[in-house]
């Protein structure tokens, strides 16, 4: 169902992981490609990020953003999209 960035074949999608502050420091990169099975989810895709060595700091339920628009975990990708995993912000 994924893997690392490869080639795409007609049953699968190709999308873009966004990592942002302290996952990107802990990822070591602040973007990965993964293949995903056609028809795969933000859910799937943020399953495949888990199975990362470093995901043990991803929280239970991260804020996902597909194409720069929060997105549930339902929301269904497309070849070439976007998801962004972003940190929880602190401040007042």
């Amino acid at each position: 169902m994924t893997g690392p960035a490869g080639a795409a074949g007609a049953d699968a999608i190709r999308v873009r992981i966004r990592l942002f502050a302290s996952y990107a420091e802990a990822a070591g990169r602040d973007e990965l490609d993964l293949v995903l099975s056609a028809g795969a989810t933000a859910a799937d895709a943020l399953a495949a990020v888990r199975g990362q060595p470093w995901a043990s700091r991803l929280p239970p339920s991260p804020a996902v953003a597909v194409n720069r628009r929060y997105a549930k975990g339902e929301v269904a990708l497309r070849e070439g999209d976007e998801v962004a995993i972003i940190p929880p912000v602190a401040g007042g």
